[in-house]
């Protein structure tokens, strides 16, 4: 039996070196133009899954959701993600196009079964190995959480929102304002 385990130890160090001498010594692509492995892919999602799980523990939104606060978070999102993250119609701008991990369109690949506290988290810290920014410098912890909110319920918003939502330019244009957006009465 101890052999056995042996064995299964002496791979495993063996695989774990193989793959760091191949890492180190330019065996694993770097280009951004080509397409990562499944393994790349898959332990990337679960250790990002796992990081977020637990760091954003015992967030709670402090923002009265109301329409006034998915209004901001729309403005804001328009401002600040949609450039990356497009607008309602799931159009990539030329800039997300680009990037090597795809950024999610989220009118179209849907994170409104993220918590409200991931979202918030990601916001606030951005993501290391991707184009996610950390906003905690440039926009107000209100700010972040109205984004949060509006990105949670972004399917399932008021009338008013919803129109507001609809009206913010397709990021595949470039201009990433809100045109004729206003906020509900």
């Amino acid at each position: 039996m101890r052999g056995f385990i042996l064995g299964i130890i002496v791979t495993l160090v063996a695989i774990g070196g193989g793959g760091y001498a191949a890492a180190v010594n330019g065996y694993l692509p770097a280009n951004a133009d080509s397409a990562p492995s499944g393994l790349e892919t898959s332990v990337a999602h679960k250790a990002l899954h796992a990081s977020i799980t637990k760091a954003d523990a015992g967030l709670t939104d402090p923002v009265t959701m109301n329409d006034a606060s998915l209004s901001a978070g729309v403005k804001l999102y328009a401002q600040n993600c949609a450039v990356c993250h497009g607008a309602a119609d799931g159009k990539p701008s030329k800039l997300a196009q680009g990037f090597y991990i795809e950024s999610p369109q989220l009118a179209k690949d849907g994170v409104t079964d993220d918590p409200e506290a991931m979202t918030y988290w990601k916001i606030t810290h951005g993501i290391r190995y991707t184009a996610m920014p950390a906003f905690a410098t440039t926009l107000s912890d209100e700010e972040r959480w109205q984004i949060a909110q509006f990105v949670a319920h972004m399917d399932k918003l008021p009338p008013g929102v919803a129109n507001e939502w609809k009206a913010v330019p397709s990021a595949a244009t470039g201009d990433a304002a809100p045109r004729n957006a206003s906020s509900p009465s």
